[in-house]
């Protein structure tokens, strides 16, 4: 099996967990606007009460996200099967829920199964990923749906963790079909040796090391500016209460679910597109142009609901609502949708990945958490007026990601610190080359060549690296 096919294979195994979180959002827009789980649950303080059951869940999120960071000691492996032990515990007091706090609470457990798995998944997939593939292969988190045993380990855990013949052993068979020897295996394998060599010349990280120093803050404040723009793109308000916001033009309750089934098949074309165009077209390409488009969005939709309100409604306007809606959903889950889980899983080095992507995943469910709160109540006030919002802050996370977003299309992982070390902080179009960059070019020459050259088999060229780690 080709390298690139096992890494993609290994990666849509890892991706399987994330249905979680996707389920849950194709439901629970279903489940609130359901006449049954009204009558059972909101007889009074409907809006408030719908909105909670949403942001618990979100909340339980960040709680995951955080805890997650933690779980070092567990590998990745062993983090993503205790997440979905929880979940489903979560699931069960949900399906067994026959009052408000019984639902509650199992929102709660729910989603702290599923913040830890959206925060490491990513992480799990950036780090055995090759830098060509590695969009393609994180993207994927946002396209599967099961759960699985995972099966592969992380090679940077592996060689932290003095079992650095099976990371590079691990490194071989991502990149080179089980060859030790192989130019680029070996050059990468270095690569990662140093790293860890460096940073554990350092003290132990913690959340306060995200904050200090500019190259770390720049990328905490990069990671958090990702996550949180990606809920204030308004996708979240759209699938949690969607059945709610398309009643603003006189779309029925029936209707409006029959349009969310058709919007998830658009998500899912929005992401295929995105594996299939990430590693080619570059990161900052898709997310500046991406929240461009969104902001187009709302600022038709917002005109439709203002002209055309529910009082006199329009077959056109109801139309190109609901075929605008089906546009945005294509273009986030091709854009802003994968990547801010995809970036913030590149941008650190190994010892403040864990740290780094559970801060930018709390960002995100915290923002997340809020919207689900405040989208119900906002609609019922203010209408159209709340879509004013999702304008202002699509058009900021444009000019945000031109000025500020670095292109790490192409680079290792352990390319980073070298990165936010050396270059500018106001990037608009520069393209930076590290000084490590791997020329797989330059080491295209074969096996045979390569022992004659140094006198060594592959077995010494194995010993020689595990000396080195240990």
């Amino acid at each position: 099996m080709k390298s690139g096919v096992y890494q993609f294979l290994v990666g849509c195994f890892a991706a399987i967990g994330s249905f979680l979180f996707g389920y849950d959002l194709g439901v629970i827009a279903e489940v609130v606007a359901s006449d049954s789980f009204k009558s059972l649950f909101l007889q009074s303080n409907g809006d408030t009460r719908s909105g909670t059951v949403v942001a618990l869940f979100t909340g339980g999120c960040f709680c995951g996200a955080f805890l997650a960071s933690y779980t070092d000691p567990l590998g990745r492996r062993g983090t993503i099967l205790m997440a979905c032990c929880i979940f489903v515990v979560g699931g069960i007091i949900q399906t067994g829920g026959v009052v408000i706090a019984m639902l509650y609470v199992g929102r709660l457990i729910a989603g702290l199964g599923v913040g830890f798995l959206t925060m490491i998944i990513p992480i799990y997939q950036a780090e055995l990923s090759h830098r060509k593939i590695r969009g393609k292969i994180t993207s994927l988190q946002q396209l599967f749906n099961a759960i699985g045993q995972i099966f592969a380990t992380w090679i940077g855990w592996l060689c932290d963790h003095d079992r650095a013949e099976d990371g590079l052993k691990t490194l071989a068979k991502l990149h080179a079909h089980g060859d030790i020897s192989d130019p680029y295996v070996i050059a990468e394998y270095e690569l990662i040796q140093a790293q860890i060599a460096e940073e554990h010349s350092q003290k132990k990280v913690g959340y306060i090391d995200l904050f200090k120093g500019w190259p770390n803050l720049r990328r905490t404040i990069l990671v958090m500016a990702i996550q949180a723009s990606c809920q204030m793109t308004g996708v979240s308000a759209i699938q949690y209460f969607s059945p709610q916001i398309f009643a603003q033009i006189g779309i029925s309750t029936g209707e409006s679910l029959l349009f969310q089934g058709v919007t998830a098949i658009f998500a899912f074309l929005g992401t295929a597109t995105c594996i299939a165009t990430i590693d080619s077209v570059g990161r900052r390409p898709l997310e500046i142009y991406g929240c461009l488009f969104l902001c187009v969005t709302f600022v038709i939709n917002a005109a439709i609901i203002k002209v055309f309100p529910a009082s006199a409604p329009s077959t056109g306007a109801h139309w190109a609502f609901v075929v605008l809606t089906w546009l945005f959903n294509f273009v986030f889950f091709w854009t802003s949708g994968p990547l801010s889980w995809s970036i913030p899983a590149e941008l650190f080095g190994t010892a403040m990945r864990l740290k780094g992507v559970s801060w930018g995943a709390m960002t995100s469910f915290a923002f997340n958490t809020m919207i689900g709160q405040v989208t119900p109540i906002a609609v019922s006030a203010i209408g159209w007026q709340y879509y004013i919002v999702f304008i202002v802050c699509n058009l900021g996370n444009a000019i945000f990601f031109w000025a500020f977003l670095p292109e790490t299309k192409g680079l290792n992982l352990e390319d980073m610190d070298e990165l936010f070390r050396d270059h500018p902080t106001f990037v608009p179009r520069s393209h930076w080359v590290p000084s490590s960059h791997i020329d797989e070019d330059a080491l295209v020459y074969s096996k045979q060549e390569r022992v004659l050259e140094s006198g060594k088999t592959a077995a010494d060229v194995l010993q020689q690296h595990v000396e080195r780690a240990t």
